[in-house]
């Protein structure tokens, strides 16, 4: 399956360079016969854990090219994990 592979790359990719996925949202096709994702992940687990606060939750958008592989990313935002997740 074509989204499967695609979101193990990100899933691979994310947990070698930025950080383990939290939690896949959006695979969508883009324009350029690639994919735009929007990946969420856990930032500064520990440095939160040990000083008693929430989780930060960073939202990233992810470019693949037709090959399925990462060609860009971006932190769109970044909220604390229990926040009301308000998208306009």
């Amino acid at each position: 399956m074509e989204i499967k592979k695609i979101i193990g790359n990100v899933t691979e990719f994310f947990s070698e360079f930025v950080a383990p996925v939290h939690k896949i949202t959006a695979v969508e096709e883009s324009d350029n016969n690639g994919w735009k994702l929007t990946v969420e992940v856990i930032e500064e687990k520990e440095y939160m854990k040990k000083y008693a606060k929430d989780e930060l939750l960073g939202i990233y958008d992810v470019y693949l090219n037709e090959e399925k592989e990462v060609t860009a990313y971006n932190r769109r935002n970044i909220r604390y994990r229990s926040s009301i997740n308000q998208q306009a």
